[in-house]
């Protein structure tokens, strides 16, 4: 794939969730985790070497990455606990700060990433690694693992 290919990939699917989710915050923060996981397989092919290193590619999906750190939060209103198959777990309500405090770290870990600007295989794994970890951490916390 190019990198305009990408980028208009990474693009469709950032418009392909706003409209597939309309107005219910479940499924809007659903198009928007499956968007970021989406990213994360562009990010994680890349380091596994499946596919060669493309800074544009990384740096779309970071942006997508950032997308999330600043728009999850709100997608998470009381009422929306269940329902569309959701996997939040019910601790996303009953320990807001917590949630709170792992969305502001993940967007930390973005914001450095995005601002080292990875331009070799060894710089995206620097800076990605801090990302997937605060994913992780985040998940461990607030997600029903359905998997």
């Amino acid at each position: 794939m190019t990198k305009v290919e990408i980028s208009v990939f990474l693009s469709s699917l950032l418009i392909a969730g706003v409209v597939f989710a309309g107005s219910d915050p479940i499924k809007q923060r659903q198009a928007l985790m499956e968007d970021t996981r989406d990213g994360a397989k562009v990010i994680g092919a890349m380091l596994k070497q499946e596919k060669p290193f493309d800074a544009a590619a990384a740096m779309g999906a970071l942006m997508v990455w950032k997308k999330t750190a600043e728009e999850a939060g709100g997608l998470f209103p009381e009422g929306s606990e269940t329902g569309y198959d959701t996997e939040a777990k019910e601790t996303i309500w009953s320990d807001r700060a917590g949630f709170e405090k792992a969305l502001a770290e993940f967007g930390e870990k973005v914001d450095a990433a995005i601002a080292a600007n990875p331009d070799s295989l060894e710089a995206l794994k620097a800076n990605a690694g801090p990302v997937f970890q605060s994913c992780k951490n985040c998940h461990e916390g607030y997600r029903i693992d359905k998997d």
